[in-house]
C-alpha cells in the first residue's frame, strides 16, 4: 500500500471519525443452471462491464447470446473470453451503434440470420455512456449521450416489441437504468436515465398484454472500467451508504432472475441495486456549477 494512501486514509478519520477500509465483496454468483434454457439474448453494450457480466450470466443460464458493441477488435475479445469459459457456449457479436437509429433494422435480420438463432425472445438495453454535466457539456456531447442512452432503447424497444408481437414471442425486455433516475436530473446522462425509468414503465403497460415483460434494472456506483482503474480492485466507496460499490456480478444475478420465468409476474419495475445510493443519499454525486 503506497504512502499516499495512507495518508488519505488517515485524513479521512480524522475528518470524519471513521476509517476508510479496503474493501471487497463476497458475492453470490449463480451456478450453472438452465434458467434461460432455450432462451436467446441479444444484449447491447455486451463488450465489457455490466453488459458482458450479463451475457456470462445468461450463457450459463442457458440461453444464446448476442452481444453488441461499436468495436469490432473489442466484440471478438469478449466472444473469445466467453467461449474460453465453456468452448460450447453460443456467443456471437455484432458491430452496433446505439446511436445509429437508422441501422437497427438491418442489424436485426443480420442477427437472425446467424447459425443457430432462429428468434430473439430477450432483449437487454445496456448500451451508455456517462458524462453531459450541465455546467461544460456541448451540444454534440448532449446529443450522444441521449441519441445511445435514451433514443437508441426508445428504437431498439420499438423494433423488438414488434417482432415480438407479430411473431407471437412470450418475450422480455429489460432496461439498464441508474440510480441517476432518481436524482435531481443536472446532466445529460441523468436525463437520459429518467427518460429510460419511464420508458420502461410505459412498455411495461403496452406489452404486457401481449405476454411481453418489461423491467428495469438500476445500478448505483459499479466497479467497471467506467469507475475504477483498470488495475484497482478495491471496490470500497465511503460516499455509497453500503461503503462499496455494486459488482457487475451482482447485477447479472438479477438479470437472470427478472428475465427468467421466475420473474414473470414481476411487470414494470425498477429493481434498486443501488446500495442506498439515489434512494437515500445524493452524496455520493458532486452538484457544482
Amino acid at each position: 500500500m503506497s504512502i499516499k494512501t495512507y495518508i488519505k486514509r488517515g485524513l479521512t478519520y480524522l475528518l470524519k471519525g471513521v476509517p476508510e477500509y479496503h474493501i471487497t465483496a463476497n458475492i453470490t454468483t449463480l451456478a450453472p443452471n438452465n434458467l434461460l434454457k432455450g432462451r436467446t439474448a441479444l444484449v447491447t453494450g455486451g463488450t465489457s462491464g455490466i453488459g458482458f457480466e450479463i451475457a456470462k450470466a445468461f450463457l450459463s443460464a442457458g440461453a444464446k447470446v448476442i452481444i453488441t458493441g461499436r468495436n469490432q477488435e473489442r466484440i471478438n475479445k469478449s466472444c473469445a473470453q466467453l467461449k474460453e469459459i465453456k468452448s460450447d457456449y453460443l456467443i456471437y457479436g455484432i458491430q452496433m451503434d446505439n446511436s445509429n437509429i437508422s441501422s437497427f433494422k438491418e442489424k436485426f435480420e443480420e442477427i437472425l440470420n446467424l447459425k443457430n438463432i432462429s428468434e430473439i425472445d430477450i432483449l437487454v438495453n445496456n448500451a451508455g455512456v456517462l458524462g453531459g454535466d450541465i455546467k461544460d457539456v456541448t451540444e454534440v456531447e448532449y446529443d450522444q449521450i441521449i441519441n445511445t442512452n435514451l433514443k437508441g432503447v426508445f428504437f431498439l424497444s420499438q423494433l423488438i416489441g414488434t417482432y415480438y408481437k407479430e411473431n407471437k414471442i412470450k418475450g422480455n425486455i429489460l432496461n439498464i437504468a441508474s440510480s441517476s433516475s432518481l436524482r435531481p436530473a443536472a446532466s445529460a446522462y441523468t436525463i437520459s436515465k429518467w427518460g429510460v425509468r419511464g420508458l420502461t414503465l410505459g412498455l411495461a403497460k403496452l406489452f404486457a398484454p401481449y405476454n411481453i415483460t418489461v423491467n428495469g434494472i438500476a445500478p448505483g456506483p459499479t466497479a467497471t472500467k467506467m469507475i475504477l482503474k483498470d488495475d484497482n480492485i478495491n471496490i470500497a466507496f465511503p460516499k455509497n451508504p453500503i461503503g462499496r460499490c455494486a459488482t457487475p456480478e451482482e447485477i447479472a444475478n438479477m438479470a437472470v432472475f427478472l428475465t427468467s420465468n421466475m420473474g414473470r409476474t414481476i411487470v414494470g419495475d425498477i429493481i434498486y441495486m443501488t446500495g442506498g445510493a439515489g434512494l437515500i443519499t445524493f452524496d455520493d454525486v458532486n452538484y457544482n456549477f
